[in-house]
């Protein structure tokens, strides 16, 4: 509680290495709450003023957290090839509505090494001509690689857009086979 008698959300932070470059987590009493892709210090500065506007809570610095101990192994574990599905308590307080709806089923429902369409996970939200919608949903993911943006597609085979570049969705699709890695 802090001194109005509130009970005040705490937010912790740390930045990870992995083969896609730093990401930084972020993670709330209720799960983690962010992820953010290439976090060199001024997209993590940038990221963290957002987190607190957001949240209301400077997030802290912590990567000895308890609450970041199990996202921080089960991405180590991802990016080492040990881990297909993440099996953690997601934060969703920052979206709403049918962006939550439609991460909520991907996360539920492409599993690891599979993709699917954007209007096929729109009919999957009841929303079928809402392919358009979809793509802004994943643009506004709070959570990528645990939220698997990266599997949604376009329907005639290309890629389509990432919020984390081209690149870094061609190597999260290649490390669970859906690509082949890159000659070079």
């Amino acid at each position: 509680m802090d001194s109005h008698g509130q009970n005040e959300q705490q937010v912790v932070w740390a930045v990870v290495g992995t083969d896609i470059g730093p990401l930084l987590l972020a993670a709330t009493r209720e799960g983690l709450v962010n992820v953010v892709f290439h976090a060199t210090d001024p997209v993590r500065d940038k990221a963290l003023d957002r987190l607190a506007s957001r949240l209301g809570s400077e997030p802290v610095e912590a990567p000895g957290s308890p609450l970041l101990a199990e996202p921080i192994r089960q991405v180590e574990a991802y990016f080492a090839g040990r881990r297909r599905d993440f099996e953690l308590p997601l934060d969703w307080s920052l979206i709403s509505g049918f962006n939550r709806q439609v991460l909520r089923e991907l996360a539920a429902g492409v599993p690891y090494g599979s993709v699917v369409g954007y209007g096929d996970l729109a009919g999957r939200v009841g929303q079928p001509g809402a392919a358009q919608a979809v793509g802004v949903a994943m643009g506004s993911n709070p959570l990528p690689v645990v939220v698997p943006c990266h599997r949604v597609v376009e329907s005639d085979g290309g890629i389509g857009g990432f919020g984390g570049g081209l690149e870094t969705k061609r190597k999260l699709l290649a490390l669970e086979g859906v690509l082949p890695e890159p000659l070079f």
